[in-house]
């Protein structure tokens, strides 16, 4: 899931920290690097992307990667539009801010859904980076009254899960402040590699 990379549009908390411009251009550089770090003939990658109509019609992402709307709702409506999209087999969502995803975590994360009906990849800060589903079917409950962008997010979600067998797989940080970025840059984050810190804007802040 992805936003369009525009300045005051995404990623707007590390903006604060690094300039509204520095943070868009990261986000759009890391969900770059992501999508083909990432493909693999293992599985296929579709962008769902925000603003639907902008997103679809969008310059910025790569041509072999198919699109789908995220469409209207609260983050837990879209992701679930994507988790219940009628394709068969097990599907996986993943957020574009997380540097240190690899193909070890994807494949780890269908592996588990082998005997798991839904799979969490939990953050640092208590929300999560991964959400799968065995199935394209999901209770009406599913992410209903959770409390978004909290430390809470990971445990409510997983609340809306009842009866279900769930596994959780590894722990990554996201980016969401320059106290997160500056982390990942000094390799408190395991496997990740920033090749330019050059990302902070005159009248930024970085910690």
């Amino acid at each position: 899931m992805a936003k369009e990379p525009r300045p005051g549009r995404v990623k707007t908390r590390l903006g604060r920290d690094i300039g509204m411009g520095a943070a868009a251009h990261w986000f759009r550089q890391q969900s770059l690097s992501l999508l083909h770090r990432l493909h693999d003939p293992r599985w296929e990658i579709i962008l769902a992307v925000a603003p639907d109509r902008e997103g679809m019609a969008s310059r910025v992402w790569p041509a072999e990667f198919r699109r789908a709307p995220q469409g209207r709702g609260d983050l837990g409506a879209r992701m679930k539009r994507q988790l219940c999209h009628g394709l068969p087999g097990p599907t996986l969502v993943i957020g574009a801010d997380i540097p240190c995803i690899r193909k070890h975590h994807i494949a780890e994360a269908f592996r588990a859904l082998g005997d798991h009906d839904a799979v969490f990849g939990p953050a640092m800060d208590g929300g999560y980076w991964l959400v799968g589903l065995k199935h394209a079917r999901a209770p009406a409950t599913l992410f209903q009254g959770v409390r978004w962008s909290s430390e809470h997010a990971l445990a409510d979600s997983i609340a809306t899960l009842p009866h279900h067998r769930i596994a959780t797989v590894a722990t990554l940080r996201d980016i969401d402040t320059a106290a997160d970025l500056l982390l990942s840059f000094s390799g408190n984050t395991p496997g990740v590699k920033f090749e330019n810190l050059s990302i902070f804007e005159r009248g930024g802040s970085a910690p």
